[in-house]
Order: structure tokens, then C-alpha cells, then sequence
């Protein structure tokens, strides 16, 4: 499944759940990296408010996970869908279990529990007997059972990967980046499935970086979007990688104006000449969401509203054909619908959770989010929207 699920001196978009920055030392959600500093961003946690269940809004649904974090989401139709993240067991030691949970049309059930030190940040599934999990590791469920898979030796250093997707001919993809030290000195890094092991693919020198999204058109159209961070006198650039089923290719992202950081942290794919790319800009303090289009020769920015923190993560067009781009920072959570009409990006109803991860329902006008309840400690949350 296309990942729409999944970068201071300012911030950067990032999808590390909070467990997993304990745990592991991983870096919590933000926005800029600069490649001589990072601090990560204020985090809040809450509970989010039961939406009236019924057409244009936003339902919570229990998940079977009292404290913790979901981190991704997947759905294959409107009684398949899937979500991974953490249980806290102790959290005076930091432990945590990895869990993926089921949706069967009803409620919310764990199926399994993950490989120990998985850490799942990303998700696609392919069918209920092949899905991909990727984090501090990679894992693979066969309908019965996971299977950890060992990444690729990258000279760059050790792959953290923050996008999975599978492609029609079965093949999965990772994007993140290889990171030698710290994640300052991190570079994009790339790696596929063979169908035996995970193998490292060869990108162009883009420096210093990042990709957090994926996005599989076909197996020779694929795209990866990220940041190239900044430098002390250059600004965080958005990030756009190409696979034509022999090499990458750096694309040309819309730039921004002298002062303005930008960054891409989710990306989908609609067709060859309709890719979108989500993610967030800064000009000295002021962080909003930022998009673009590719319409099959170039990108474009488009108009987004200008809604405080509401930097974006993920985007995904439903089966009404509408476009939604959800993200948001601390206790704002904000969901992006496209009018194309007026050729923009308009404010539509949230909902109103801490968002790690965003599914399309194929077949329906439907959505899935799933992250962290904004009140309480650490509760896990799920969403979905009935279109």
C-alpha cells in the first residue's frame, strides 16, 4: 500500500512514536532537520472526542491497547483493515510490545505481536497474507505468522526506514535514511525486496537528507519524497526521487523563498501525471502546511490554508474521489480536502487525535487515522471518517 502514512534551530516532520524515541533513542514527530543542530518538538497527548457516527465526520473507535501508540494504518476494504504501533508494559523500564491490530467491519483486535526491537513505523498491506511492516527493522506477515527481515548493509550507516509500499509485481520497496552517527549526518537511502532479502539501491548524490514517504505507481513509476536538510547558511529543501524501473532520478521540487524551509513528509500516488506531495514550510517561526502536484511533467506548489503548526503528513484520495491531506502538531490536528473547483486546499473536519498515519477505505469514501489521544498518557487512538 502507497505509504500517506510513512521532518533545531525550527522542526522537522518526522513519524517516531513516542515509545520508540524512548525506547530506542529515535527521534520524536517534527520538522527541520539542520544539518549542524536538531531539537525535537514539544509533544502533547490527549483524548480525543467521540464524533457523531454518521456521514461527514469523524468517529473514535477503542482499540485493544490501553497505553501506547499506533503509528501506522492500512486497509484493503471496508471489513479489512490493519494498524501497528506499541503496547507500553512497563513504563518505569520502558518496555513495549509491538502489536498489529485488526479491524474485521466491527471493532478493533490484535491479531499478533511483532518481532521483539521491530519498532513499526510504516505499513503496507497487499492482501491479509502479505503485508510489510518497517522500522528499527523490517517484518513480514505470511497470514500466519512475522518474520523479521534483516536490511542491506548501507555504507552510509544503519538504515532507518520510514516508508514501506508494495508494488504490483509483489515487490516491496523501503525508503529512509542511512545514518552514520547522528540524524544531521543522516543521507537518503532506498532498499527493496528481492523476494529473498532486502537489497540497497543506488540514489544521486543529493547530499545531506532524507526520505519519508513512498508512493508506487506502477514498478517502474515510483516516487519518494523527503528533505535535503539545511546547512548554516542554506535552507531545508523539499525532496522528490524518481524510479523508472532502472535508476532513481532527482526531481525538481517547487522551491521556496530565501529564508523558507521546506519539507515533504507524505506523498500518493492517483495515476502517471497526478502524484500529490504533502509536508510543511518555515519562515522564522511560522510553520504551515506546504503541497505540491506533479501533472505528469513538472511539480507545482499549491494553495494550502494557512493554519498555524498544521504542517502535513500523509495524503490519500478516497473512492469518492475526493483528495485529503491530514497532519497537524501537538494539539493541532488538521485535515485538508481538495477543492478543485477553486484549484486549493480547504480546511475540513479533523479528527481531533495526535495523527501518526492515514489510510484510504478502497471502494468507499471512507478514511482511517490512527495515532495518540491529545488528553491522558500515551493513549492509543484510531479514527475513521464515513464519507
Amino acid at each position: 500500500m502507497t505509504n500517506t502514512n510513512t521532518s533545531s534551530r525550527h522542526r522537522r516532520v518526522r513519524r517516531r512514536p513516542l515509545l520508540a524515541s524512548l525506547a530506542a533513542g529515535a527521534i520524536a514527530t517534527g520538522s527541520l532537520v539542520v544539518a549542524n543542530a536538531w531539537a525535537g518538538p514539544a509533544s502533547d497527548t490527549g483524548e480525543a472526542p467521540a464524533a457523531a457516527a454518521r456521514a461527514g465526520q469523524w468517529t473514535t473507535t477503542p482499540t485493544p491497547v490501553e497505553k501506547g501508540d499506533l503509528t501506522a494504518v492500512a486497509a484493503l476494504d471496508d471489513k479489512q483493515a490493519w494498524a501497528v504501533g506499541y503496547r507500553l508494559k512497563d513504563s518505569t523500564n520502558i518496555k513495549n510490545e509491538a502489536v498489529a491490530l485488526r479491524w474485521d467491519g466491527t471493532s478493533w483486535k490484535q491479531e499478533s505481536t511483532l518481532p521483539a526491537d521491530s519498532f513499526p513505523q510504516a505499513l503496507a498491506v497487499k492482501s491479509a497474507d502479505d503485508i510489510w511492516t518497517v522500522g528499527a527493522s523490517s517484518a513480514h506477515w505470511d497470514g500466519t505468522a512475522w518474520t523479521a527481515r534483516a536490511f542491506d548493509r548501507d555504507p552510509g550507516g544503519r538504515l532507518t526506514p520510514d516508508a514501506v509500499a508494495i508494488a504490483s509485481d509483489g515487490k516491496a520497496w523501503a525508503v529512509g535514511r542511512a545514518v552514520p552517527q547522528g540524524i544531521k549526518n543522516g543521507v537518503p537511502a532506498v532498499q527493496a525486496w528481492d523476494g529473498s532479502a532486502w537489497r540497497r539501491q543506488a540514489l544521486p548524490d543529493v547530499g545531506k537528507g532524507e526520505l519519508t514517504s513512498l508512493a508506487v505507481v506502477a514498478p517502474d513509476d515510483i516516487w519518494a519524497a523527503g528533505s535535503s536538510f539545511a546547512g548554516a547558511d542554506t535552507e531545508q529543501t523539499a525532496l522528490l526521487l524518481h524510479f523508472d524501473g532502472t535508476s532513481w532520478t532527482r526531481m525538481e521540487a517547487p522551491g521556496g523563498k530565501q529564508g523558507e524551509h521546506r519539507w515533504f513528509a507524505g506523498i500518493t500516488a492517483v495515476s502517471a501525471d497526478e502524484v500529490w506531495a504533502v509536508g510543511g514550510s518555515v519562515t522564522g517561526s511560522s510553520e504551515r502546511p506546504f503541497a505540491a502536484r506533479w501533472d505528469g511533467r513538472k511539480w507545482t506548489a499549491v494553495s494550502t490554508p494557512d493554519v498555524p503548526d498544521g504542517r502535513l503528513r500523509a495524503a490519500g484520495r478516497s473512492g469518492d474521489n475526493a483528495l485529503w491531506a491530514v497532519g497537524g502538531k501537538g494539539s493541532v490536528s488538521v485535515a485538508l480536502r481538495w477543492d478543485a473547483t477553486q484549484r486549493r486546499f480547504e480546511q475540513a473536519p479533523d479528527p481531533s487525535l495526535v495523527i501518526r498515519g492515514l489510510a484510504t477505505v478502497p471502494g468507499t469514501a471512507d478514511l482511517w487515522t490512527v495515532g495518540i489521544a491529545k488528553k491522558g498518557d500515551l493513549i492509543p487512538a484510531a479514527a475513521r471518517f464515513k464519507g
